[in-house]
């Protein structure tokens, strides 16, 4: 075969790998969240658990307000140390389509990305999994009383569906201060995270389109108007894939 020929086949090879479920990819990591990262142009969701949004808060031991999202991207952001990351593509996320299920493990690590993320208690396991089963680590970190255990919080698909009597969750959690805590959890009037400037807001007009609310960006004529948002969000595909749309008077922001 000339080398033109071999060039050609192998360059088709890699393009046929990369969009099939099963592919695999090593590359340095962007942490999105604390159970989402980036490889390159690939987003990954670790299979089979799911940590707090970054804008959800907590209680923390001293029943004090608690950033806890923020928390577990660093955590996450801490235990990858700058290290390549290599994934295992399992196949698209389906609430987000053009974001994929992975298997991740750090660069020289036998245990996977997914399971040191449970085991130092920053997710809950989440059904269906498709390959790393949490529910055995993330009992062990309640019961050892590992980061989100120490305090009290919501479970992260409630705080989504913004589901306000929820369980509470954790060892700071207090019977006699139930509507205290949810006042904390879910508050009125919530703060940006840090490098979250995206607004969402339920509104019962987006269910039109199938979605729970709309999200406004800087620069769009809703944006100011939008003084008390129920959500922040770091990223448009942040915001879709937690059931958003974007307002009509936004247009899309220029490349």
């Amino acid at each position: 075969m000339r080398l033109r020929d071999r060039l050609l086949s192998l360059c088709g090879a890699i393009v046929l790998g990369a969009g099939m479920t099963g592919a695999s990819l090593a590359a340095s990591a962007t942490v999105r969240s604390g159970d989402t990262i980036q490889l390159g142009d690939a987003v990954f969701r670790l299979d089979g658990i799911d940590a707090p949004e970054v804008d959800q808060l907590c209680i923390d031991d001293h029943a004090d307000s608690w950033s806890c999202g923020v928390e577990a991207r660093e955590q996450l952001g801490k235990l990858i140390g700058g290290r390549s990351v290599r994934c295992d593509d399992l196949g698209p996320d389906k609430p987000l389509k053009t974001r994929r299920i992975g298997l991740c493990t750090i660069d020289g690590d036998k245990v996977s990305l997914n399971q040191q993320v449970a085991r130092a208690g920053y997710a809950m396991s989440a059904d269906p999994a498709i390959k790393y089963r949490a529910k055995d680590d993330v009992a062990a970190a309640k019961e050892a009383v590992r980061g989100l255990w120490k305090g009290c919080f919501v479970a992260p698909s409630e705080f989504r569906a913004d589901k306000k009597d929820g369980a509470l969750l954790g060892a700071a959690c207090r019977a006699d201060r139930d509507r205290e805590i949810r006042a904390v959890l879910f508050p009125d009037a919530p703060s940006a995270p840090p490098g979250c400037s995206i607004k969402g807001k339920f509104a019962v007009r987006a269910r039109v389109t199938g979605n729970i609310g709309i999200y406004h960006l800087q620069g769009c004529p809703s944006y100011p108007a939008t003084t008390e948002p129920d959500r922040w969000f770091c990223s448009e595909d942040d915001a879709r894939a937690a059931g958003f749309r974007r307002a009509f008077n936004c247009r899309a922001p220029k490349k």
